[in-house]
């Protein structure tokens, strides 16, 4: 195994370094290691406060599991994007009372309604290195599925140990590609509520036909509350549990935020490939991406088909359709701008920059052989993704889905609980238990078989030696078949299935493999029949991964190496861990003739507005603008408010609701989006096209005041003092407003045990 002498907590210690650009998504821990470039692009706070995870401001921001939230609130108020607590609208939203068309507001605690089944807030209260107890002595191991599953072995015993205190939820993040490894022990709010959260009209203004593009008009904010049990730990719903009071809160920022002004967004991005080798760019720009493009413009025909607007059906799947054109739409503007920017190329001369590197290090060789090594593994991957695409589309449709997840579970509840496959230890049961309960409101029999007719089309056109037997034998269907006589067959089985039915899903999941094997259930059938191949084809992959285990570590301490000889901090890739990334409030020209102001306006919505969704403001919302009355949400130098705009940092997904912070850490923002042109920086960050689109303070203040009359939400919530441009002072934490403690038992409700709801659910 290659091996360079700095160890790489001495590389992630070294002095103060550069940052490029805006470029960098970073860990706590790095950002005193750009003291210097923080102070000069604005930044108030002392830089090595923000290594303080349950400190101020950085133990205010949450995970959503997902999606990125902040306490704003000394009674758990988490505020966030609409469109990350749209699955949460979605879910509580009926024909008769429809949310997500006409939005909800709680005027009291009991009124706010429990968030869709499993959700989570993620409180992250210590992080410790795990490296050494993680990568002991795998370079003896041979075998790459020996390597993988010592790996989960260990993961699975600090886990496990770390969730010895009640309420916790901890998990092992990797980290440079397997060179470090960290336990992240999280504090796991179960009971999470929805409080408000505006209609989609505003939430969601300008829908797929605006997504990732500028200017924008979106009022992307909602807000969640967190419970806890009246000892103060986590604990499923209860209508007598209380409002969960967290050590810090974010406050909103009274100044004005104008073009050039710092800011900072703390989150948990998913997932960059900022380091990927360029065989693997390659093959996913040239294979992955467009399959998968293909793929989703038919499976969205078939759901706006089999779901006409306005339907049940499509209020259960408005989400999924959301995600489904997002993705899409992404995935256009990543493949554009991999050729806009020439990402082959671009990475291809970095890869021989590295290699210079070490050829002048004496050290050539032996990178050269652990990347050959590398790359033909990488080949190896993608010929088992491409082999699979289909197999894995065609075992998505719910009741199927349903059928083999239970059925793994009985399989898994056969071995001790240390040796069960992650997912299926004791500790995942509740939450799969919880998202069989909630399909319900996310499943229509129509819609599904239209789907799986989708995913079977590309299927059965795949030659032969590229189907799955089994498959082909237990659901009895070929590529002679007609679709009418397919799909003929496929409705028969959901016509014999009782997985329909939530009883039954529920029940299911306390049977042993002897009763699940003795079932009559069609989809509980097919499941069976098609568990040896699966497995079969996940010990494959394993042995892959294994084998890279051991690989990409040291490529990754030679890229560490050569960063900090030119004086750069490289940052790890996104993994949903906490990152904070940072730059200006700035418009730009990513394009020739394009050019991009720093804010939009609230006047510019009636002109962008034609009464049809995705264009379709509110009445009250018009009126108030033609009204123009002056307002406290004004900004100064603007002289209006602003809706939305523009920063240079650096995000991906699941940074979607992070907290934007201006330069003493308070509330200026919440990042929702990117520009088209920045998407590709998944890949390669842009310095001159990557944008950042964020929903701004006060337009969302504006939105509660004048539109929805949400001012128990405002009273709630602390404002910063203003302060003056010349004289800037280091930021402080707010002192928590004067609110009454109000709980849920102090208004009961009528019947005693559940919480009074606006409307009712399913």
């Amino acid at each position: 195994m290659l091996r360079f002498g700095l160890a790489l907590a001495a590389l992630l210690g070294l002095g103060a370094l550069s940052a490029d650009a805006r470029e960098g998504m970073f860990t706590p821990e790095q950002l005193p290691a750009l003291s210097e470039d923080l102070s000069n692009t604005g930044l108030s706070l002392d830089p090595s406060t923000l290594t303080q995870l349950t400190g101020f401001p950085m133990g205010a921001v949450v995970s959503l599991g997902g999606c990125t939230g902040s306490f704003v609130s000394v009674t758990g108020l988490v505020v966030t994007n609409h469109h990350c607590a749209r699955g949460s609208i979605q879910y509580n939203s009926t024909p008769e009372n429809n949310y997500l068309k006409d939005g909800f507001l709680a005027q009291r605690f009991v009124d706010e309604l429990p968030a869709a089944p499993g959700s989570r807030i993620f409180v992250t209260v210590n992080v410790r290195d795990v490296t050494a107890q993680i990568r002991a002595g795998l370079s003896e191991l041979e075998r790459g599925r020996d390597v993988y599953n010592v790996v989960e072995q260990r993961k699975k015993a600090l886990v496990a140990d770390c969730e010895q205190t009640r309420g916790h939820r901890c998990q092992i993040a990797s980290f440079f590609g397997g060179a470090q490894y960290k336990l992240i022990d999280r504090l796991e709010i179960r009971d999470v509520r929805l409080v408000y959260a505006p209609a989609d009209s505003i939430g969601k203004y300008g829908g797929d036909i605006d997504n990732w593009k500028w200017p924008r008009h979106t009022g992307d904010f909602a807000f969640y509350r967190a419970y806890v049990g009246r000892d103060g730990r986590p604990a499923d719903y209860d209508p007598n549990n209380v409002p969960f009071e967290p050590v810090h809160h974010l406050s909103v920022s009274s100044s004005d935020l104008v073009e050039g002004d710092f800011v900072m967004a703390v989150g948990y991005p998913g997932r960059t490939s900022r380091y990927a080798r360029l065989v693997e760019v390659r093959n996913t720009f040239d294979w992955q991406y467009p399959a998968w493009t293909g793929l989703l413009d038919s499976w969205i025909q078939a759901i706006e088909k089999t779901a006409p607007a306005g339907s049940d059906a499509r209020i259960k799947y408005e989400a999924r359709l959301a995600g489904l054109n997002n993705y899409m739409k992404n995935l256009g503007g990543q493949i554009e701008g991999a050729q806009r920017v020439g990402l082959l190329e671009r990475r291809a001369e970095r890869e021989s920059t590295l290699l210079a590197w070490a050829q002048a290090q004496a050290r050539a060789n032996e990178l050269r052989q652990v990347l050959t090594a590398m790359d033909s593994l990488s080949e190896q991957m993608a010929a088992a993704n491409r082999r699979d695409f289909w197999f894995d589309a065609v075992r998505r449709p719910q009741l199927l889905s349903t059928a083999r997840r239970i059925y793994r579970l009985a399989k898994e509840r056969e071995k001790p609980d240390a040796d069960r496959k992650a997912g299926y230890q004791d500790r995942d049961v509740a939450r799969i238990r919880q998202s069989l309960q909630a399909i319900d409101r996310r499943f229509d029999p129509d819609v599904d078989l239209a789907e799986w007719m989708v995913f079977l089309e590309g299927y059965l056109d795949q030659p032969a030696a590229a189907r799955v037997a089994a498959f082909d034998a237990a659901l009895e269907v070929s590529e002679e078949m007609s679709p009418k006589a397919i799909r003929a067959r496929l409705l028969r089985l959901y016509e014999a299935s009782e997985l329909r039915s939530a009883d039954v899903r529920l029940a299911l999941l306390d049977a042993d493999v002897d009763t699940l094997e003795g079932s009559p259930d069609p989809f509980m059938r097919l499941a069976i029949a098609l568990y040896d191949t699966e497995i079969a084809l996940e010990e494959a992959d394993e042995e892959l991964h294994g084998r890279m285990e051991r690989l990409r570590p040291a490529y990754m301490q030679a890229v560490l190496q050569w960063q900090a000889s030119e004086g750069h901090v490289a940052y790890p890739d996104a993994n949903s861990t906490l990152r904070v990334t940072y730059g200006s409030v700035i418009g730009g020209s990513p394009l020739p003739d394009v050019e991009y102001e720093a804010f939009t306006r609230l006047e510019e919505i009636p002109g962008k507005d034609t009464g049809e969704a995705p264009f379709n403001a509110p009445a009250v919302q018009l009126e108030q603008i033609a009204a123009g009355e002056p307002n406290g949400w004004t900004s100064p130098s603007l002289g209006t408010v602003p809706v939305n705009f523009l920063s240079d940092l650096d995000v991906t997904g699941g940074n979607s609701g992070s907290p934007t912070l201006n330069a003493h850490g308070e509330l200026v923002g919440l990042l929702f989006d990117g520009t088209l042109e920045s998407v590709n920086s998944d890949w390669d960050y842009d310095t001159v096209a990557t944008r950042a689109i964020h929903v701004d303070t006060r337009y969302m203040l504006w939105v509660m005041d004048k539109v929805d009359g949400a001012q128990r939400v405002i009273n709630e919530l602390t404002f910063a003092p203003a302060r003056a441009e010349a004289e800037p002072q280091l930021a402080v934490e707010p002192a928590p407003p004067t609110l009454e403690q109000i709980t849920p038992t102090t208004e009961a409700a009528p019947d005693g045990n559940q919480p009074v709801e606006a409307s009712p659910t399913p």
